[in-house]
């Protein structure tokens, strides 16, 4: 695993699965690896009361029912469509459902406008086609045919993405369960084996880029995932990703509490402020996710670690959040100004700690792009 950049979750978490499928005497649907009980206990850890002979970490942090929804829409003949704002966990979630059902995470199809049919069926290898003609030899199936025929799980990210001529096409395996090739003449039909399915993803705030046809959306099951606004789950899943991004990078440096209280703090005052604003220019472009807390803190991390003094500062965190935040030129930076001076600079005053640093930092950020 050391040898790979990103390793999928499938070869990560390989002895935990391991692991849970040596002790799962649980019913498996089709030919799932692990059953649905320890689907949701590999995503999202074991419990005391689950009476276990080891600790399974949480790898994804939300409402239970989100994942429960999910394993039960799969375990079903029906689609899965995870959608909501970006850096919600969605990708993330669909990842870990397809290693813990197939050990196989990597079937995956990027939503794009330029992904055409070939992408979700199949194409040709054409030195092969005029050597030997069109056959199955010859075929190069895409991962959604590769997941049929294995009977496994595919993933389509960013399915709003994608053209309505490739939205049709997936209505129809969704719906048959095969792909016909009629390019041959015999043995022209794929079918798919039983435990296949497909979990797509789709940014809610893509509305309007390729909507769903009604036909595709009844295909799938909806689980919306909500940014995650609680204090506690943030705290853990910040947390959480900064101690493998600490691990991988193989940095020793702490990050204070106060700090990590002063970035949740700061991205919950963030989001009041766009829940407030009467237009779009008032808001940041950011979603203000919890994968952007992470950004913001891993752009932090490394810049203490690689040009600071290896000691994370409340002024390195605010120039990482001004930096990672500002995205439009000035709206952004306005937004992100009247936040110091109207929010920071009174707690600084009033609260001390780490805010006096953050404010000088941010100002200062904000200076320099300006």
């Amino acid at each position: 695993m050391s040898d790979l950049l990103r390793a999928p979750a499938e070869i990560k978490y390989a002895e935990e699965l391991d692991w849970l499928e040596s002790v799962d005497d649980g019913p498996k649907p089709f030919s799932w690896r692990l059953s649905p009980k320890m689907v949701r206990l590999f995503i999202l850890g074991s419990e005391r009361s689950d009476g276990l002979d080891r600790e399974i970490s949480q790898k994804w942090y939300g409402d239970r029912s989100f994942v429960e929804r999910s394993i039960v829409t799969l375990a079903s003949d029906r689609g899965l469509l995870l959608i909501g704002d970006p850096g919600t966990g969605k990708s993330w979630l669909a990842e870990l459902l397809s290693a813990a059902i197939s050990r196989n995470s990597t079937l995956v199809v990027q939503g794009t406008a330029g992904t055409t049919e070939d992408h979700i069926k199949y194409s040709w290898n054409v030195s092969m086609v005029i050597s030997k003609g069109q056959s199955r030899e010859s075929m190069i199936p895409s991962p959604i045919m590769t997941a049929m025929e294995t009977g496994a799980i595919g993933r389509f990210e960013e399915l709003t993405r994608s053209t309505s001529d490739v939205q049709d096409a997936l209505i129809s395996i969704l719906s048959e369960k095969y792909i016909s090739v009629p390019e041959m003449d015999s043995d022209n039909i794929v079918f798919a084996k039983p435990g296949f399915s497909v979990i797509a993803t789709a940014n809610s705030r893509d509305r309007g880029v390729n909507d769903l046809s009604s036909a595709l959306k009844r295909r799938f099951n909806f689980v919306r995932i909500p940014v995650v606004t609680n204090k506690k789950s943030e705290a853990e899943i910040v947390r959480f990703r900064t101690e493998e991004l600490l691990r991988r990078h193989r940095i020793e440096l702490d990050v204070p509490p106060t700090l990590l209280d002063v970035l949740l703090q700061s991205f919950a005052d963030l989001r009041a402020s766009a829940a407030a604003a009467g237009s779009d220019d008032e808001k940041l472009e950011s979603a203000l996710s919890s994968a952007e807390q992470i950004g913001v803190l891993e752009d932090a991390i490394l810049h203490s670690n690689f040009f600071g003094e290896r000691a994370l500062t409340a002024r390195t965190l605010a120039s990482s959040l001004v930096g990672s935040l500002a995205r439009r030129e000035p709206e952004d930076l306005a937004i992100l100004n009247k936040y110091l001076h109207g929010v920071v600079e009174p707690r600084s005053k009033e609260e001390g700690g780490s805010w006096p640093e953050f404010l000088e930092g941010g100002r200062d950020a904000i200076a320099t792009l300006s």
